[in-house]
């Protein structure tokens, strides 16, 4: 079986079919695998960066079952706790949002563990977000106060990638279903502890090699050939692959340039991540939420401190230098940093995620295509969630069990 594209959705798919004894052959159009979630050696930097930032949470069960099947779960940092520290960068107060481990929220009525300002009661919206059905916006969908501001639309943000206003509420809920009304045990943050590729992408590839797979690199998809409704063949620059079925994990502009009449999502968010040369004390957490800031999350990493600003249509053709000096400030308050800027490297991904809006979300396409062997995957396909880690994963894993299945 072949998979084209080695983003997470495509290692994921590959996993899946080689667990079940099938011979996987991986396709890939770059010259290293992980897609929009993978690590280099910057030379300016002088040092191996993650070209975006990646917060998981322990909710996320089929990303933490993608982990463990590549032996990978232990290359992640993590407070072993719910622990989400914030500051507001206008008025510099800081807090730590901390959830009790089981279901019962006994967490809300203790002020130090909640955002200051806020009622025990004022949280009860989560319930109404997470059962939201329809085409509401996040933002019409809540009231605009205090945490709304402070915790709703940070993490609207980050997961949604998109801005409150035109965000799909009901896929804001389907998160907050998974993580946060789970209880304090299904939100204990972690992330990569070296760099995405070293945790996501590169113990895949060996699992798979091990098992007979093939991950090939610089190998473009530009056509496929179709007889009697059935993809029988790849065409590739290099030649002709002939293939027995095909998981295409591919983004949606590719799969729609492969398979005319593809439905697919049209309208994109960029990300931007800015990424400071400075050894920085990472703390219980590793990480800060940023309110009213420039950056929206503040990662300390090897070597390096990061920032990650999501939904940035508005400053993505901002130049690298006006952005850093936006960003820094930020960062210094937010990680408690010295003020010379050091040498910095800001990276913009345009097209990021599709943008999460209702006319978006009915554009996004099942597993299933026209063609008997061919199945899709990505995080831009119908997984019920935001284009997230988890989602890509799940996609994956779904097309395999699909393909399986026939």
């Amino acid at each position: 079986m072949h998979v084209v594209g080695a983003g997470l959705a495509g290692l994921a798919a590959a996993l899946a079919l080689a667990k079940a004894g099938r011979r996987v052959t991986v396709l890939e159009a770059g010259p290293a695998a992980g897609g929009r979630c993978r690590s280099y050696f910057d030379r300016e930097l002088g040092l191996r960066i993650d070209n975006g930032n990646h917060l998981l949470l322990s909710g996320n069960h089929a990303t933490f079952a993608y982990l463990d099947t590549i032996g990978a779960r232990g290359t992640l940092f993590s407070p072993g706790r719910p622990l989400f520290p914030f500051v507001d960068v206008v008025n510099g107060e800081r807090w730590t949002l901390r959830p009790s481990a089981g279901r019962l929220p006994w967490w809300i009525v203790l002020p130090s563990r909640r955002v200051p300002g806020t009622r025990a009661v004022d949280y009860l919206r989560l319930l109404r977000l997470a059962h939201q059905a329809g085409d509401a916006s996040v933002a019409d969908t809540l009231k605009r106060d205090v945490l709304y501001h402070r915790l709703i639309e940070p993490l609207a943000v980050a997961a949604l990638n998109t801005p409150p206003r035109a965000g799909l509420a009901r896929l804001l809920g389907s998160v907050v279903r998974e993580t946060l009304l789970q209880g304090g045990s299904a939100c204990i943050p972690a992330f990569p502890r070296d760099g995405l590729s070293e945790s996501l992408v590169d113990p895949a590839i060996d699992w798979l090699r091990t098992r007979g797979g093939d991950v090939a690199f610089a190998r473009r998809v530009v056509s496929l050939d179709v007889t009697a409704e059935r993809v029988t063949a790849l065409r590739t620059i290099e030649g002709v692959v002939p293939v027995q079925a095909v998981v295409l994990a591919v983004p949606p502009w590719v799969a729609t340039d492969l398979l005319p009449g593809t439905m697919a999502p049209t309208k994109f968010q960029a990300i931007l991540n800015i990424h400071f040369r400075i050894d920085a004390d990472p703390g219980p957490s590793g990480f800060a939420g940023i309110v009213n800031g420039t950056a929206q999350w503040a990662f300390v990493k090897a070597g390096h401190v990061s920032a990650t600003i999501s939904a940035a249509n508005h400053l993505v053709n901002e130049s690298a230098d006006t952005l850093a000096a936006a960003v820094w400030p930020d960062m210094r308050m937010a990680l408690r940093l010295p003020e010379p800027m050091p040498l910095v490297r800001v990276l913009k991904e345009r097209r990021a995620t599709f943008a999460a809006t209702a006319a978006q979300e009915r554009l996004r396409p099942g597993t299933r295509t026209r063609l008997g062997n061919l199945v899709l995957a990505g995080d831009w396909t119908a997984t019920g969630l935001p284009a997230t880690i988890e989602g890509a994963i799940r996609s994956g894993r779904t097309a395999a069990e699909t393909l399986l299945a026939a």
